[in-house]
This record gives C-alpha cells, sequence and structure tokens, in this order.
C-alpha cells in the first residue's frame, strides 16, 4: 500500500488512552510493526496521570507517524471524536490501549475493503488472557461462510448483533463523515463503542468480514470499564442515541419503511443488550435498571417501533414478564442473572411454558 495521491496516509489508526501505562508499550509494539506502512498512529491522551504520556513521547521520538492528542480527561466518547477529526487517512482504525493486534491486521482488513469496494472491512479477534498463562479462545462472530464477499449488513439484525468490537475493523473516512457518523460523548469509557458500531452498519452499502482473527483482547484488565458495574444507565444512553440518530439523521436520507425497520431492529437489538447488561449488574441495582427498562420498552410498544411477537418467543415471554411489574420480577426471580443454562430453561418454563424452552434449548444447542 502506498501513500495516497493527496500524500495523505493510507490509514488512520486511533488509539484512546487514559492510565494504561501498565499494557501500552506492548499495544504501541504491535501497531509500529504493523506490515502495512503508510499508516498514522494519533495516540489521544485523555488526562492520564500515570506514565502513559512519556511513554508515547517515547514513541513519537522513535517513530515519525507517532501523534499525539495530550487533552484534560472527557471521556472515551469525546477523545474518539478528536481522534477522527485529526485523522487523514483514507481508512480509519481503532486499537484500545490495552489490546494488541496481528502485525498483518491492518494489511489484511485495508487490502479486503479495497477488494470489495465495501465502507468497512471486519474481523473475527481472540480473547486473551496473560495471566496465569497465556491463553488465547477465537471469538467468532463471523462463520467462513460470511466471509470474503462483500455484503450488505443491514438487510437483517445477524451484524448488528455481534459484539461492538469496533477495533476489529477499519472504515472509509469518507464513508464515516459522509454520513456524520461520530462517538456520543459521554463521560467515561461505557458502552460507547454501541451506537457508532450499530450507524457504521445501518450506513453501509456494502461491508467485508474477515474469519481470521486479527486482534488480541485483552480480558485481564481489571480496570477495564466491562469490568465496572457501577456505570448503570450508560447502555440506555447509547440507545437513546440510535433512536433520535435514526429519526432525525437516517430518516433524511432514507425511505419511511426503511426508518421503521431500523427503529424495530434497535428495540430487537437493545433487548439482548440490557439482558446482557442486566447480568453484570451488581445485585443493588437490579430494580433501578429493571424499572428504566420498563419505561423504555413500554414506550417504544406504545410508539408502534415494534411488537412483542418480533422476539423470539423465550425473549418475548420474559420481556412480557418484566414489563408487569419490574421490581416484583427481580423479587421472584433473584438469581437469574447468576443461572446457568438449565436455570434459565426452568425459568422460561415457568413463563412461557414447553414451547418456550424448546426453543430457547435449540438455540441455546446451535450456539
Amino acid at each position: 500500500m502506498s501513500t495516497n495521491a493527496s500524500g495523505s496516509p493510507v490509514l488512520s489508526l486511533l488509539i484512546p488512552i487514559y492510565n494504561v501505562e501498565r499494557y501500552l508499550r506492548e499495544c504501541l509494539d504491535s501497531a509500529v510493526t504493523q506490515t502495512l506502512k503508510d499508516i498514522e498512529i494519533i495516540c489521544i491522551n485523555d488526562g492520564s496521570t500515570d506514565s502513559s504520556p512519556a511513554i508515547i513521547r517515547e514513541y513519537m521520538e522513535r517513530d515519525g507517524r507517532v501523534k499525539m492528542i495530550d487533552k484534560a480527561n472527557s471521556g472515551y466518547g469525546d477523545s474518539m471524536n478528536r481522534g477522527l477529526e485529526m485523522a487523514r487517512g483514507e481508512y480509519v482504525g481503532i486499537l484500545e490501549s490495552d489490546d494488541f493486534m496481528a502485525p498483518d491486521a491492518l494489511e489484511k482488513l485495508v487490502s479486503a475493503a479495497e477488494g470489495c469496494n465495501a465502507d468497512f472491512a471486519k474481523a473475527n479477534f481472540d480473547f486473551y488472557w496473560s495471566k496465569p498463562e497465556e491463553r488465547r479462545s477465537l471469538h467468532e462472530m463471523f462463520k467462513p461462510k460470511d466471509c470474503g464477499k462483500p455484503v450488505h449488513p443491514s438487510d437483517t439484525t445477524q451484524f448488528f448483533k455481534q459484539k461492538p468490537s469496533i477495533w476489529s475493523a477499519v472504515y472509509r473516512r469518507d464513508f464515516l463523515e459522509r454520513n456524520g457518523i461520530k462517538f456520543l460523548p459521554t463521560p467515561g469509557a461505557s458502552f460507547q463503542d454501541t451506537s457508532f458500531a450499530f450507524k457504521v452498519i445501518a450506513c453501509a452499502d456494502k461491508a467485508v468480514y474477515l474469519h481470521d482473527a486479527v486482534l488480541s483482547y485483552r480480558q485481564d484488565n481489571e480496570n477495564s470499564s466491562v469490568n465496572s458495574s457501577a456505570k448503570v444507565f450508560c447502555v440506555n444512553a447509547e440507545y437513546a442515541e440510535i433512536e433520535r440518530w435514526i429519526r432525525e439523521d437516517y430518516a433524511r436520507n432514507h425511505a419511511s419503511d426503511d426508518v421503521a425497520r431500523m427503529l424495530k431492529f434497535n428495540q430487537l437489538i437493545k433487548y439482548d443488550s440490557y439482558m446482557w447488561n442486566y447480568v453484570r449488574l451488581a445485585p443493588k441495582f437490579y430494580k433501578e435498571f429493571l424499572v428504566q427498562m420498563t419505561k423504555e420498552f413500554q414506550a417504544s410498544l406504545d410508539a408502534g417501533d415494534f411488537s412483542l411477537d418480533d422476539l423470539k418467543p423465550w425473549k418475548r415471554a420474559n420481556l412480557a414478564a418484566i414489563l408487569k411489574d419490574p421490581e416484583a420480577w427481580v423479587d421472584e426471580h433473584p438469581h437469574f442473572a447468576t443461572d446457568g443454562a438449565l436455570g434459565r430453561a426452568k425459568y422460561y418454563a415457568s413463563v412461557g411454558g414447553p414451547g418456550v424452552v424448546a426453543a430457547f434449548l435449540i438455540e441455546s444447542l446451535r450456539g
């Protein structure tokens, strides 16, 4: 890959950084040794109070492609938007500062996007643990049958339902700018990839998926935002932003049928996301979260954005039970979050009967 005629790099790699000195060198090493050489590496220091800024400067001195935005702490979404504003590459990539990429990750992704003339290219990744001993586990979001060919990703909910993993992808920068795709600049670092990923999939005319794992996604950083259960309503803000965006921005350039379809998709995906969030919350937040969840879903049902019949049978039965009385639901099912598949099956039998259980077990086996 050579520099564009405009003199801009092929790709801008955005690395948001906040107090991650322990992992930062491994991250930056994986960036500067990419086989795709014509890149700029934009480190966004979000007011770190550890040695992260000094480490960034060390790499800047060694490699002219490394740049830094040094700012007061304002959160992940604002950091990413600042990085997007500075980016000059034809493509944009994202690398979390406690993760690291395979050496040929960016080359593979850009080559796939170019080959399919796609708005974005996205790949599988590995869950990664460094202790007690180093190990990896492939997170296979994309099966071989879905890979290597251009697809229109918003045709079904299939690709919306995948883990956002915005960092296992590259995006055409003009595609992001043309569609006004940015991050919601809420404080902290929880769920801000949710609305970004939805907008990307909804707007893309063409995407291409790769089966190769291009990144190691660290699971043993105890400071990671995914390990924080206190950020109860961050996910709600993201789905409110998706709904706002569909009604205001997406609706400007799409037919009413497309808008209605995206509003429905948003609710179906939101159900899965909210139940995932519920399971990871500290128990003291269960009722508060489900009361808010009930308000949101009841408003969407009343507005006709979706119906309970749009959900899979066990999800329909569960949401109906929660909507009746969310606080009583928590009291009646105090162990829902910690139940395994057998416990869930018993629960679904209690709210939906044998047919619902059968549908749940068949889906679980498909895995």
